[in-house]
């Protein structure tokens, strides 16, 4: 399932070409449709020309129109997730509730098959030795910037959480060595994120980033926990990198928790001790 031609195709959507692009995202959008077109069909569907149709089977490693429907075909045999999980405009609410869900659970379940354990080991332990941790976000992400917040706070490391374009550019010019900033970007192709890397790099600080391993932002990253949540929001696709996010964010979490030890338990049993008297 990992190998076949909707699982490629996923991941190398954001790294096609305009044009091209429009042709994956008509095929991902209905690909059992799509095996029935002819080339020629297929290019109307996407509103390009035949010859962009072909230039689109040879970057995802086909040999041409023929091959590429053979791969398709094997690929919907397999059965893949991305298939039956992708919400039409005529889903009802039992229908797409269901998608949305299925679609959740299977983006957390593959980030898990592939994340870097090595890359995870290496951000727990740069979080835990810096003097700062800063998340930034922007959009989708960052309201998981937010809650990163909502946890790192409490491990005895100052931590911060830059949202706006602005504030993220003049807080990475203030950084320096022995600050940790993590940039929360799926595509990692957002201009501004991917300045504000290089200007935080410039200043010495240490750059961890959650995102795609080939992105523009991962150039400028000390350490890279890659993902390869595939959206499209145009198409009704939910967010599903931002839980994905969330549950790396728990597990480097966890890990800084581990490493500083029973002085941190004992601080993080009177946090929660403090609450207590605020619930019935």
């Amino acid at each position: 399932m990992h190998n076949n031609l909707i699982n490629k195709l996923e991941k190398q959507l954001n790294e096609l070409s305009k044009s091209e692009k429009k042709v994956g995202e008509a095929i991902l959008f209905a690909p059992e449709e799509a095996i029935r077109l002819s080339i020629a069909s297929l290019a109307k569907h996407a509103n390009v020309s035949e010859p962009t149709v072909n230039r689109f089977c040879r970057s995802v490693g086909c040999s041409g129109f023929p091959d590429f429907k053979l791969q398709l075909a094997q690929s919907i045999a397999t059965g893949s997730a991305f298939i039956s999980d992708i919400v039409k405009p005529e889903d009802d609410l039992t229908t797409f509730t269901q998608k949305i869900f299925n679609a959740s659970s299977q983006a957390i379940a593959q980030a898990s098959l592939e994340i870097d354990i090595t890359q995870m080991d290496k951000a727990i332990e740069a979080m835990h030795s810096a003097n700062r941790i800063d998340f930034y976000g922007l959009g989708g992400s960052g309201p998981v910037a937010k809650d990163a917040v909502h946890k790192f706070f409490r491990l005895g490391t100052p931590v911060s959480e830059q949202t706006d374009i602005l504030m993220q550019r003049m807080a990475a010019a203030s950084s320096s060595k022995g600050d940790v900033i993590v940039f929360i970007s799926n595509t990692g192709r957002t201009i501004s994120v991917v300045e504000c890397a290089e200007i935080a790099k410039q200043a010495g600080a240490t750059i961890i980033s959650l995102t795609q391993k080939d992105s523009p932002l991962a150039k400028f990253t000390d350490i890279v926990i890659h993902t390869n949540a595939i959206e499209n929001t145009d198409i009704f696709t939910p967010m599903t990198s931002r839980l994905v996010h969330l549950t790396i964010l728990d597990v480097l979490a966890t890990g800084v928790i581990r490493k500083k030890g029973k002085k941190l338990q004992q601080q993080l049993a009177k946090i929660k001790e403090s609450l207590s008297q605020t619930r019935y």
